[in-house]
């Protein structure tokens, strides 16, 4: 059972009215008295947690459905994939309805407030909407400001709000009943598509796939929706591959191979609209997107240079060798990184989380890092110079680790030598040049020098060594996509590119409290500290890292690469070392 009640103490619908008839008017502390579980036609309406004063943070309500009263078929929440995109639907469906009744219901403060997470253009795990797979139990989880006149209770307006606002949306949303069937059976045979097609990512050896038809161009830079009369997007034949779906059906696309390709073209004619549709390409979308059929490798990331972010203990050998003043580059650190240097952190950081494709945009990338040519080399030569440039490292990468490149590249030419596919976006439409550009590329040889093979780079850094003794009470402050801030200690996520929504940094900060006080200590290498937390969410949910009486609303859950990348990203670690 969800919330403070439990089915032992549950009250009625009847007993909650005649409470807020006794306490009206009374002082706003009178409110905690709702806290319970209460038995309402069709579903329990669970007060989990009553805010202290009506400028404080809005109530904690959880609302819960059985299967036998939902009615959705058992086959749409029989796996994780359906299962999300059916909590998903729900989700989207309520927070349509409870939006027209928020602050309907007057006061001060945040009296009538009606919060329900709302969803972007993907689709999420979150902790508003959960549906159990064994039983079929549905709890929706939002937040309501009760109402009060200063700071008196106006038991009437919150009345408004559980006996007449909240019923309708409950009838509207979490019922079976009340959706069109074949709506229903699309949203679930698209995540059955979105799946295979994952899973014929690795049959095809591809590293992506772009649909014929989709929609890549998204409506203004600070909306994701896509953008009318778009070009819609065709794949060359020589690139085309198709795509059995469950359903029986066949869809074509352009498939791009696992390997080294490289996005080429003219500016503003569509090269970083396909990187930006790959990046997301690692989450599904909702129907009517235009990206419903772009898909991803999930591990892929999105690498950058990233100045000024802190670096611990990272073995950037592979790119970076030994320095001036003698510090060690295989267990680098360092609280203020230069573009080359947080570029390759970056990279061999992405390996540890266990990517298999980067994404590159030689626009955020650091040039020094990428390439050098070939007067530079002859002037400067490579004893003298302690990086390797990524065009010397892109080959070996895939031969020997498997890690393939997606790489949008403006002006530097010489990776055509590297590339196994060159894509040249011409007014949003992709056409295959490699054939020309190899025989271009002939024309300007590679200055040729000798390169020693990289070693593997060392994932046993042990970070985390001081442990927070317990403190429950440690704060977390989001500010955006951008940052999430634990008793103080800010980790920037600017340009962690693949967070997608403002519960997800939520979540990772969750992710980070739960590891200072139940998994540091300096005994865990990295990958083991991600490990454990992902065995605890498989096992036990969100709840299991959240801990305390309830689950809020306003939880996402993020990849394993950005749990990564936010615990790279703290910068108060308490120290570390190599096991």
């Amino acid at each position: 059972m969800n919330g403070k009640g439990t089915l032992n103490d549950m009250k009625r619908a009847e007993d909650l009215k005649e409470l807020l008839e006794r306490i009206d008017r009374r002082g706003y502390p009178a409110y905690k008295d709702t806290a319970g579980v209460y038995q309402f036609r069709g579903y329990l309406l669970s007060i989990d947690h009553v805010q202290g004063d009506p400028f404080a943070s809005p109530s904690k309500l959880s609302v819960i459905v059985s299967a036998k009263q939902g009615e959705f078929p058992e086959e749409y929440y029989e796996n994780a994939w359906r299962k999300a995109a059916l909590q998903d639907m729900i989700l989207r469906r309520f927070y349509q309805k409870a939006d027209k009744f928020s602050f309907q219901a007057k006061g001060s403060g945040k009296s009538g407030l009606i919060s329900v997470s709302r969803p972007g253009q993907k689709v999420l795990e979150r902790s508003a909407c959960q549906i159990n797979e064994k039983n079929g139990e549905i709890v929706f989880r939002l937040e309501v400001g009760f109402p009060a006149n200063g700071r008196t209770v106006n038991a009437r307006e919150l009345s408004k709000i559980l006996f007449s606002f909240l019923p309708e949306c409950i009838e509207e949303s979490l019922y079976y009943r009340a959706y069109n069937k074949n709506q229903v059976s699309r949203i679930i045979a698209l995540s059955d598509d979105q799946r295979q097609i994952r899973m014929e990512l690795k049959k095809q050896n591809l590293a992506a796939f772009i649909a014929n038809g989709s929609v890549l161009p998204r409506a203004t830079g600070v909306s994701d929706r896509p953008m009318k009369d778009a070009v819609k997007f065709q794949a060359p034949p020589s690139v085309e591959v198709s795509m059995r779906l469950p359903c029986g059906k066949e869809i074509r696309g352009m498939g791009i191979p696992r390997g080294i390709t490289l996005i080429v073209g003219g500016g503003y004619h569509g090269k970083s609209t396909l990187l930006k549709a790959l990046e997301a390409g690692v989450y599904n979308h909702i129907e009517g997107d235009g990206r419903e059929y772009v898909i991803t490798d999930d591990t892929a990331v999105k690498i950058r240079a990233e100045d000024g972010r802190c670096v611990k203990k990272t073995d950037i050998s592979m790119f970076i060798g030994t320095l001036p003043n003698g510090k060690d580059t295989k267990a680098f650190s360092t609280e203020d990184a230069s573009g080359s240097t947080s570029q390759a952190a970056n990279m061999i950081e992405a390996i540890e989380s266990g990517t298999s494709v980067f994404l590159i945009d030689e626009d955020t990338s650091a040039t020094n890092f990428m390439i050098r040519d070939d007067l530079m080399q002859r002037v400067v030569h490579r004893e003298s110079e302690p990086i390797t440039p990524f065009i010397d490292r892109v080959r070996e990468l895939y031969d020997s680790f498997g890690i393939s490149t997606i790489l949008v590249a403006g002006s530097c030419g010489s990776y055509f030598h590297k590339a196994d596919l060159v894509i040249q976006m011409n007014q949003y439409a992709p056409v295959n040049v490699t054939e020309l550009a190899k025989k271009e590329a002939e024309k300007f040889p590679l200055f040729a020098g000798q390169l020693k093979k990289a070693e593997k780079p060392e994932f046993d850094r042990l970070l985390f060594m001081s442990k927070a003794n317990g403190r429950d009470r440690m704060k977390i402050k989001t500010m955006g996509r951008d940052a999430v801030s634990i008793d103080r200690e800010t980790v920037d996520l600017r340009y962690v590119e693949q967070i997608t929504d403002t519960e997800q940094v939520v979540m990772l900060g969750c992710i980070l409290k739960y590891i200072l006080q139940n998994l540091s200590g300096g005994k865990r290498t990295l990958t083991e500290l991600v490990d454990a937390v992902f065995d605890v969410l498989e096992k036990k949910g969100m709840e299991g890292i959240y801990g305390g009486r309830y689950l809020p609303t306003g939880l996402a859950l993020p990849r394993r690469q950005e749990v990564f990348a936010c615990l790279n990203r703290y910068r108060k670690q308490g120290g570390s070392s190599i096991k």
